[in-house]
């Protein structure tokens, strides 16, 4: 066999002798099948290393389509944490210690975004002098919310939002009743049990969800609120550990309660301490 280079560069052509004479040229397909494996190989390693990409950056939304074939497994590894899944975000609060899920294009309050920010930027500066151990700084009220979450220029009518306050160190739940009772209980304290007559509070419905892994009970309640000048319906959730209580409330005009029905359940389903 001789091999014979053309005046083309890099390209080369294998020749064979018969015996008659004549010579044969090897089909180019045949020239070229051992680098079918590498180009292939080549062709996979870009598409491959473009796909992770494009899962990485959720360009286009990439990532939340690919999770919502297997949703719950996603859910279940806190990817809805980096990545909506079925239209939902989750937010993971590890100082407070919960987590619960909220429409995606809902943004955060922008007051507690800075307060936290400006938070975050004074625990960097150095103790002033004649520190007594509570720095002078403003402590977070106890009824002001951990975090709270609404569709983009809301006025605050229609948002969620969680409330961690400190209780007695025997403080129960339980102590209230059942689930009934518990919501009574808090339709009561919302409304001024009776002191304020120019509103009043309707109990709508009460569960109890209970975690036995993590030993927590968590009361569900609907109820409405009216006043002279609002309607209001509210899916709340409340539950207690280590000397704190943790509410959720999520709040919405009556008049638009049906559209955001089924997503005030999903919320409230998907809260738990963590």
């Amino acid at each position: 066999m001789m091999l014979c280079k053309s005046n083309f560069p890099r390209q080369i052509h294998a020749i064979q002798s018969s015996d008659d004479g004549k010579q044969s040229f090897s089909p180019p397909a045949d020239q070229f099948r051992p680098l079918q494996s590498v180009f292939r190989r080549r062709l996979l390693t870009g598409v491959g290393a473009a796909s992770l990409l494009a899962v990485g950056a959720n360009f286009g939304g990439a990532t939340s389509f690919l999770l919502s074939f297997s949703p719950e497994t996603a859910r279940s590894l806190k990817l809805d944490a980096l990545y909506p899944i079925g239209g939902y975000s989750r937010y993971i609060d590890t100082n407070e210690g919960f987590e619960f899920v909220y429409p995606e294009n809902w943004l955060g309050d922008q007051t507690l975004l800075y307060r936290a920010a400006g938070k975050a930027e004074r625990s960097l500066d150095p103790p002033p002098l004649g520190d007594d151990g509570g720095g002078g700084r403003r402590r977070r009220n106890v009824n002001e919310p951990a975090v709270a979450f609404g569709p983009p220029g809301s006025t605050g009518e229609l948002n969620v939002s969680v409330i961690v306050s400190p209780v007695p160190i025997d403080f129960s739940i339980d102590a209230f009743g059942g689930a009934e009772e518990v919501g009574e209980a808090i339709v009561r304290t919302i409304t001024g049990s009776g002191k304020r007559t120019d509103v009043k509070g309707t109990l709508i419905g009460s569960s109890l969800r209970e975690d036995s892994m993590r030993n927590v009970k968590y009361y569900e309640i609907e109820f409405g609120v009216e006043s002279p000048n609002f309607q209001r319906h509210n899916v709340a959730v409340c539950c207690a550990r280590k000397r704190r209580l943790f509410t959720l409330n999520a709040q919405a005009p009556e008049s638009v309660w049906p559209q955001f029905k089924s997503q005030f359940y999903t919320i409230a389903h998907s809260f738990s301490l963590v």
